[in-house]
């Protein structure tokens, strides 16, 4: 079975925008998925995120055309009253963060990737970088 890997806002836009020095692992990740080798998730939410942070340094055409193709390899957690809900009365002290974990859970996913590690504390699915991911596949 294909592991599920769940992608943080801040991983999508990394990918999307092409933020060095962050672009790289996350670029061969998303090779990884576009041969079928895993899953990628990430959350509704994170399309919006994004398109705004991608709108401020590109035009709306050459963004929308980044997340059509990124929407090719992954798959959407969709988001709905029961993840507000849990995210609403979670303990996460950020409720995007907290959004993003209840997605997570849904889609099955067996790991979360942020740089933002310190924001899921209390998750019960491993958190890691997409750096700190590629080695622990060299690791298996």
């Amino acid at each position: 079975m294909k592991a599920r890997i769940f992608l943080d806002t801040n991983i999508m836009l990394d990918l999307l925008g092409e933020r060095y020095p962050y672009y790289e692992a996350v670029a061969k990740i998303a090779s990884l998925a576009d041969r079928g080798k895993i899953s990628i998730y990430v959350s509704a939410l994170s399309y919006a995120t994004v398109n705004y942070f991608l709108t401020k340094y590109e035009d709306q055409k050459t963004a929308r055309t980044k997340l059509r193709k990124f929407k090719v390899l992954s798959e959407i957690s969709n988001l709905d009253a029961s993840i507000l809900e849990r995210s609403l009365s979670s303990d996460f002290a950020d409720f995007e963060d907290a959004i993003q974990y209840h997605c997570a859970l849904k889609s099955k996913c067996s790991i979360i990737l942020s740089r933002n590690q310190k924001d899921f504390k209390l998750s019960q699915i491993p958190v890691m970088s997409a750096e700190e991911y590629l080695v622990s596949l060299k690791d298996r």
